[in-house]
């Protein structure tokens, strides 16, 4: 499956379609009726088509964590998708520059990928809804 042939189906199974970077398709979360943004989650075209998402925690919304205590609390996010088959594939840890100044820091995330390898177009709707569903960020508000 070609990358148009997959954000065609997407969009017939009624995804909303973010962009396209090379063979990926990134999906998106539909903020307000006339905002969209990139929703964390994108499914890759071809023989076997695969779905990423990226889950993340800010450290300025829990100061008191050291960097273990913060990926334990992004890994316990992705846990809804790890129960589905979603398997780890990186960590990072990201820095959020000032748009204004990029030599200043405002914040600090850390982010976990996770994937899952699907054999055809038709089995992935409940895997994207569930990545699209899945809060894909942990506040220290609940």
């Amino acid at each position: 499956m070609s990358p148009q042939e997959l954000k065609k189906a997407l969009v017939a199974a009624g995804f909303e379609v973010y962009r396209t970077l090379g063979n990926e398709v990134i999906l998106a979360d539909r903020v307000r009726d006339n905002l969209i943004m990139d929703s964390g989650v994108r499914i890759r075209a071809g023989d076997t088509l695969q779905v990423k998402l990226v889950v993340g925690v800010r450290r300025g919304e829990f100061p008191q964590d050291d960097d273990e205590e913060l990926f334990e609390r992004v890994r316990n996010l992705a846990e809804p998708a790890v129960s589905q088959g979603f398997v780890e594939l990186s960590s990072a840890v990201a820095p959020m520059h000032d748009p204004a100044d990029s030599e200043r820091t405002l914040d600090t995330v850390f982010e976990v990928t996770l994937a899952k390898e699907l054999p055809r177009f038709e089995v992935a709707n409940e895997d994207l809804r569930l990545a699209l569903n899945l809060a894909k960020t942990a506040n220290s508000r609940g």
